[in-house]
């Protein structure tokens, strides 16, 4: 059984990850995760009606890990910025890759649950955005939030196949995903902020 947290939205999110480490995450229903957290299904219905309800809370949860980071400096490029903050995020997920492996397949083998997630991680990118010290307000910060989560997800497909301690095929992945979105933050406001339209 996962371990007890605060509130059971939390349970919840612990039983998801150590269920989606252990088997497909197509496969996992909201009864096992309700069992695994020791929540009644009245208990989830509350909490997480859903397994997108989940994977929002996780998202949120590594949002808040990346946000208690250092403040930005505001003296260095916003490329390294960026890539200071979008490192702190994989070193956040590093000790749940299984699951994070394991959602990520189920999401591509689900489009309208992956599109359903679009707005989540727009969401956890705009914040991103900020943590770096950049602007993620308004229409502009709408650009860049959508620019960054191309620059995240090429990011990902490395971070899962990346055995290194380091993660150094995934820094590697970032920084060149990062160099290609450069030229597209700077058409977007002719300053340094990063907005790319493709960085696969």
């Amino acid at each position: 059984m996962a371990g007890k947290r605060t509130t059971p939205l939390e349970r919840l999110v612990d039983a998801a990850l150590a269920l989606a480490a252990a088997r497909p995450w197509a496969q996992v229903t909201l009864g096992e995760i309700a069992a695994e957290a020791g929540l009644s299904l009245a208990e989830l219905h509350e909490a997480a009606p859903s397994k997108s309800h989940v994977i929002r809370a996780f998202l949120k949860r590594i949002d808040a890990a990346v946000l208690a980071g250092p403040a930005p400096d505001l003296s260095e490029p916003a490329r390294d910025r960026l890539f200071d903050v979008l490192m702190r995020r994989f070193d956040a997920l590093k000790p749940h890759k299984a699951a994070v492996a394991s959602i990520v397949d189920g999401l591509s083998r689900d489009p309208v649950q992956a599109l359903c997630g679009w707005p989540a991680l727009l969401r956890s990118m705009s914040w991103m955005l900020e943590a770096a010290g950049l602007d993620a307000s308004g229409i502009k910060g709408a650009l860049r939030a959508r620019g960054l989560a191309l620059v995240w997800l090429a990011g990902l497909r490395n971070f899962l196949t990346d055995e290194s301690e380091d993660l150094s095929a995934t820094m590697a992945a970032l920084d060149r995903a990062l160099k290609r979105a450069e030229p597209f933050g700077r058409a977007l406001d002719g300053r340094d902020h990063v907005a790319p339209q493709n960085a696969g």
